[in-house]
């Protein structure tokens, strides 16, 4: 990852940071923190994940707030609600490169064209970094995971309740259930 003065400094500053946050346009982008429904689904997925973890070699499943560091042009770092990554592990420090799989839970400010303009370039950052399969969860209103993949960026597939989601081929036999956002 290429580093400048600015970038290690803005790296620094967002060690420092209390809650949530992520690297965007050479500032700090707080983020706020998570509902009932939110935290739960990112839970559910982690757990799962967790149980993938277990019986594949070569990679690490985790929740909400961990950081990533990437080098692209307008984005140094990604904070995924849930992730798995297969890169080398840090210590106490952030995760070096994109994770394979990142989970995006909507918060109740993530609606309307702008947040899809705003959800849709963090998508192609996530991609453009080496992230195989990004997930847009939706629990608040009608209950859904659009799962777009590197190879097709603009073509998600949907799944609702009653369906099951996959990662493929960011993790290869690992899937689902929608309905397990809601237990």
């Amino acid at each position: 990852m290429a580093t400048d003065a600015k970038a290690d400094s803005l790296i620094e500053a967002l060690a420092q940071v209390e809650g949530k946050a992520e690297i965007v346009d050479g500032e700090i982008v707080l983020m706020p923190p998570a509902g009932d429904l939110h935290s739960r689904s990112g839970s559910a997925i982690w757990l799962s994940l967790r149980h993938y973890e277990r019986n594949v070699r070569g990679g690490r499943a985790y929740g909400d707030n961990v950081g990533f560091l990437v080098d692209l042009p307008r984005r140094r770092s990604f904070s995924p609600d849930v992730a798995f990554y297969v890169g080398p592990r840090s210590g106490g420090d952030f995760l070096t490169g994109a994770p394979v799989f990142a989970v995006e839970i909507r918060s109740k400010r993530d609606y309307g064209p702008a947040a899809e303009k705003a959800l849709s370039a963090k998508r192609a950052d996530y991609f453009a970094a080496g992230t195989k399969v990004v997930w847009d969860v939706e629990v608040l209103r009608e209950g859904w995971i659009r799962v777009y993949r590197a190879t097709a960026p603009n073509s998600p597939a949907a799944h609702g309740r009653g369906q099951t989601a996959d990662a493929e081929p960011a993790l290869p036999g690992w899937s689902f259930p929608v309905d397990d956002l809601f237990d």
